[in-house]
């Protein structure tokens, strides 16, 4: 499970240090950086799968992905005693992304290379990357050390050059995967991939949720819903039955869920009181089959270390949250869960629940910031030096 969540210089999120619980949600206003903390994590996510350099390159680059306010915000800025605006840069240019989790802590420092005649100048290099024990960074649990294109492992007391000459646009977890010689980032770098994003479930006419679909054994639904009913099946048949069950009877009372299945092609059925048939997949309001899709996602037979839900509120009816917030609390049991989320009515069912770790932001000066939260609220960390 994360403990901490760090990012500096990322967006509007200059600096910020989250302790994290198991069942987490994020709120604030409208241009808070609800989105850029959501974003900040998928980055994260990416530098296990060997992409954050393009992903970065999708968002416009570097310098548009970097925070755009001066480098400090003085004490006299905030009063208003003089105007924000930026002064001569002291330190290099870095976005840096990192976590601590229950085993080990990961971060990541990205910089725009020294200037030379190829035409990627602008491309992000990876000037450092650490790995420790602990809950934070200190000298004495590095366990693995990455600067620029050398990588060295500890080994006793000492340490093992691992690699000489690591691509400067791909993390640690693309270039040094052995399990030998250093399996603290092969394990690290299974647990991400291992996080999974919830964020884009289409319930349009077109929707591929809606369309009959090949079945085949589906542990885990798709980003988009396209393999609803096939991932119902599997939960039918290895899963929890009874709490899928309860699932749909908790948001619409007296109401049946099953799968029909002909030619080896799924399609999902609602049944509900009153009706002389079943309707299909096609048929179902938006709301009702965009809560069916977080019914499936959040019952997975194969739960995951980290799940994130961006904005699950989404055209479901206020009366529906409540049932969306017990769902969501149940999946915690079993994974360590995100919930970025705007509706007061999720939100406060969420609160609601025991351990509930609720993270309301705001963005004064251009700077997101978690409300009440003074210097000595931020869990320690430790960002690893050029």
């Amino acid at each position: 499970m994360l403990q901490t969540l760090a990012i500096a210089h990322y967006r509007s999120l200059h600096k910020l240090e989250l302790g994290l619980g198991r069942l987490n949600v994020v709120t604030g206003a409208n241009g808070c950086g609800k989105s850029n903390l959501y974003r900040a994590l998928r980055l994260l996510a990416e530098t296990a799968q060997g992409g954050v350099v393009p992903a970065l390159a999708r968002e416009g680059g570097l310098p548009s992905a970097l925070w755009a306010g001066p480098e400090t915000v003085s004490a006299r800025m905030k009063r208003g005693e003089v105007a924000v605006q930026g002064t001569q840069r002291q330190a290099p240019v870095a976005l840096r992304l990192g976590f601590a989790g229950e085993d080990y802590g990961y971060a990541i420092d990205l910089g725009l290379p020294i200037p030379s005649r190829t035409l990627f100048g602008m491309d992000p290099q990876i000037k450092r990357e650490a790995i420790w024990s602990g809950p934070f960074l200190r000298s004495s649990n590095l366990l693995v050390d990455r600067r620029g294109g050398l990588a060295r492992v500890r080994e006793g007391r000492g340490w093992r050059v691992a690699a000489e000459h690591l691509s400067s646009f791909e993390s640690l977890f693309a270039q040094l995967s052995d399990p030998r010689a250093a399996p603290e980032v092969l394990t690290l770098r299974e647990t991400i991939r291992g996080w999974r994003f919830y964020d884009h479930f289409r319930s349009d006419a077109q929707a591929p949720a809606r369309q009959p679909q090949l079945g085949t054994m589906t542990p885990v639904l798709s980003h988009d819903g396209r393999d609803l009913a096939a991932a119902w099946q599997t939960i039918v048949e290895i899963g929890d039955a009874r709490a899928l069950a309860e699932a749909v009877d908790d948001a619409f009372p007296g109401a049946r869920v099953r799968v029909a299945g002909e030619g080896g092609r799924f399609v999902l059925e609602l049944e509900q009181p009153g009706l002389l048939r079943p309707l299909s997949a096609a048929e179902l309001s938006d709301g009702t089959l965009r809560y069916l899709l977080w019914i499936a996602a959040l019952h997975t037979p194969r739960p995951p270390p980290l799940m994130v839900l961006n904005e699950p509120e989404t055209s479901l009816h206020p009366d529906l949250l409540p049932a969306l917030g017990r769902l969501i609390a149940r999946a915690s049991r079993r994974s360590q869960v995100w919930v970025v989320s705007h509706a007061t009515r999720l939100v406060a069912a969420l609160e609601d629940e025991d351990g509930c770790n609720a993270i309301r932001l705001h963005k004064p000066f251009g700077q997101t910031e978690v409300e009440g939260q003074g210097l000595l609220d931020a869990p320690a960390w430790y960002w690893p030096e050029r």
